[in-house]
C-alpha cells in the first residue's frame, strides 16, 4: 500500500447495500485540505478473494482507511460521507 491515505472499499455485483455505498462513493466531495492526499479504492471480493481473506473480510461494505499502508480505521456497513469524511481527516492529520 502506498504512503499516504487511502481509503478501500470492499464490495460485491450482488450486495444492494454495497450499491448504496457505491453511490455514496462517486460523489464523495473531498475538501480542498484532503485533496491530492487521499486515495479511494474499490476491492470486488468476488474477484478478488485472497484479498478479502488477507484482511478479514466477513461483511460487506466494508471501508478500510489505510494510512501509509497501515489500517488505521473500518467502517462496517453502508456509511454517510460526513462520516467518511472525518474518518479521512483523521487519518491525514496523524
Amino acid at each position: 500500500m502506498a504512503s499516504g491515505v487511502t481509503l478501500v472499499d470492499f464490495w460485491a455485483t450482488w450486495c444492494g447495500p454495497c450499491k448504496m455505498q457505491g453511490a455514496i462513493l462517486d460523489k464523495l466531495a473531498l475538501p480542498p485540505e484532503l485533496e491530492g492526499k487521499v486515495r479511494v479504492g474499490k476491492v470486488d471480493i468476488d474477484k478478488a478473494p485472497a484479498l478479502a481473506v488477507r484482511f478479514g473480510e466477513q461483511t460487506i461494505p466494508t471501508l478500510i482507511v489505510f494510512k501509509d499502508g497501515q489500517a488505521v480505521d473500518t467502517t462496517v456497513g453502508v456509511t454517510r460521507a460526513d462520516v467518511l469524511l472525518e474518518k479521512l481527516a483523521q487519518a491525514a492529520a496523524r
